[in-house]
């Protein structure tokens, strides 16, 4: 696959290139450009940063790294059954718990949310940090979602970093999960507090939580480019219909001087109206 001449490879981390020293120089290199591209395009074009992750896996399936990086851009594509497999190859490979509740979370896609609990309550949980801890919780409130138990998965968020007033990376997920949960039960006086909460610690607006709070609150956007539309159908249907009057009436203004002219024996084009047809565009709204 093509990759951009400004891509170098040395824009990736510190800890990947010293994994990649074990290969030689120009495989090193070529590997990881491919992740780089990787890291680049998974957000935006999921399809496309698997189709590099492969081309590095080829290159290099024996470094953890590559294997991390192929199972989190198959993960981005849904692709979950790849995920798990690469997941389990990197963590073999480090013996490292992180990515134990991305496979979980793989379990889930695959329709296994039984499976995603048990994992949920496996001593591997213990050796995850306090983010990978609420990343673990989050997905096992999703398979609890997933198997009807709504009071359940009101229960697994219920934690101290919930509680917690302080902001860190991940409250703004764990509210907003929790703000949910709540409103699929009913309760939505508690669901809007919670949204709101949410809003506060999204900094970077990675949830879309004050549209929800917006949504309960019953407040409705309007689209201006919708609006504009319908403007501009607006403004076309009124001057169809003033040059269809004005047609109308130079047509029959036409036929009473031809008739005119006849009589005189004078030839010459009919006179028709010259009425001015209002401009039907509408200006555009900021």
């Amino acid at each position: 696959m093509p990759i951009p001449e400004d891509v170098t490879g040395d824009e990736i981390d510190k800890d990947v290139r010293q994994e990649l020293q074990s290969l030689p120089k120009t495989l090193a290199e070529d590997v990881a450009r491919n992740l780089v591209m990787v890291a680049r395009l998974i957000d935006e074009d999921p399809e496309g940063a698997y189709g590099y992750s492969r081309v590095a896996l080829r290159l290099a399936s024996r470094v953890a790294a590559v294997r991390e990086a192929a199972g989190f851009a198959a993960y981005a594509s849904q692709k979950y059954s790849e995920a798990l497999a690469e997941f389990r190859a990197a963590r073999r490979m480090t013996g490292n718990a992180e990515l134990w509740p991305l496979m979980a979370d793989c379990e889930r896609g695959l329709g296994r949310p039984e499976k995603t609990l048990d994992m949920a309550g496996a001593p591997e949980v213990h050796k995850l940090d306090k983010a990978g801890q609420v990343e673990m919780r989050l997905v096992a409130a999703g398979a609890r979602r997933d198997l009807g138990q709504l009071e359940a998965a009101i229960v697994t968020l219920q934690s101290p970093e919930l509680a917690s007033g302080s902001v860190q990376p991940w409250t703004a997920r764990l509210r907003y999960t929790y703000a949910d949960a709540l409103l699929a039960v009913g309760r939505e006086s508690e669901a809007r507090e919670w949204f709101a909460k949410a809003v506060e610690a999204d900094r970077d607006g990675s949830t879309d939580a004050s549209d929800r709070l917006a949504e309960l609150d019953g407040v409705e956007f309007t689209d201006a480019l919708d609006e504009n539309d319908e403007n501009g159908e607006d403004g076309e249907d009124g001057e169809s219909s003033e040059n269809g009057q004005n047609g109308e009436d130079g047509e029959d203004g036409e036929s009473s001087e031809n008739g005119q002219n006849e009589v005189k024996g004078e030839s010459g084009d009919a006179a028709t109206s010259d009425a001015a047809t209002s401009d039907a565009d509408t200006s555009d709204k900021d």
